[in-house]
């Protein structure tokens, strides 16, 4: 009788532990009140720094929307994009707000919500190639040198897609598509969004934007495996302002309106 109660009482805080193991990211931001999320700011029109050294973008005004329904403050921890998943695997942070693409890749590594904007790779080419280049396949030649920041999903499809191309990759967006306005490479592959804004940004006349996406690339906060309650949170959040408007009023303050670039350095 002793070793059965000896056992139940095992299992029984066994239980407990997991479960407490099993609270989640969200609950444990309520209990701290904050929610730690990593992000490399470099992604316009997502998460960018402003003259002023803060960082605004699409993606920080979702974070906040669903901080203050949560009752807690949102701090943003800036992490080079190739050593983020490793970070929140590491507990550096919460989960991933970062422009993230949901590849199954990834999702071998990470939960992800439900995606909240969908994107392509799009490329920026040299205005001389105009006409000669047409799509991504006519780049696919030892004669072209391409670029993209390292750890994206740019690189990816870069390395897939356009394998016979040289290619370079940058740290961020910025060095890689001057690299392109320099003439030292021929095209920048990456995300249509941020390409709009890069080429009336730093395009300087010398860019033109072959803009039909080639790619399907969901984008999604990342959270790690098993933390169930918090993507059901977040996913019913999404659910929410896409229903009341919020979504709405937050994508096109980012991206039918170009008013924030007055803000940029």
């Amino acid at each position: 009788m002793k070793k059965y109660l000896s056992m139940l009482l095992l299992g029984v805080t066994a239980m407990v532990a997991v479960n407490a193991a099993q609270a989640g990211a969200i609950d444990d931001a309520v209990k701290r009140g904050t929610l730690k999320v990593g992000m490399d700011p470099t992604y316009m029109p997502f998460e960018m720094t402003n003259k002023r050294g803060e960082i605004i973008g699409f993606e920080v005004d979702l974070l906040k929307a669903m901080t203050k329904a949560m009752g807690v403050k949102l701090e943003l921890v800036s992490t080079g994009y190739d050593g983020i998943i490793p970070a929140l695997l590491t507990d550096k942070f919460d989960m991933i707000g970062s422009g993230m693409t949901l590849t199954q890749e990834r999702n071998l590594r990470l939960n992800f919500s439900d995606p909240f904007i969908v994107v392509g790779q799009t490329l920026l080419i040299r205005k001389e190639l105009e006409g000669t280049i047409k799509s991504y396949k006519d780049l696919n030649t030892a004669d072209y040198r391409i670029t993209s920041k390292l750890g994206t999903t740019g690189e990816m499809v870069a390395k897939k897609l356009i394998s016979k191309a040289k290619y370079h990759g940058y740290d961020n967006e910025q060095e890689a598509v001057l690299d392109v306005v320099n003439g030292k490479a021929d095209a920048f592959i990456y995300d249509a969004p941020y390409n709009v804004v890069a080429l009336s940004k730093v395009g300087n006349g010398k860019l033109t934007f072959l803009d039909k996406p080639f790619t399907y690339e969901p984008l999604a906060f990342g959270l790690k495996k098993g933390d169930f309650d918090s993507l059901n949170f977040i996913n019913n959040f999404l659910h929410q302002i896409h229903e009341d408007g919020t979504y709405d009023r937050i994508h096109d303050k980012w991206f039918k309106s170009t008013e924030w670039l007055k803000d940029m350095e």
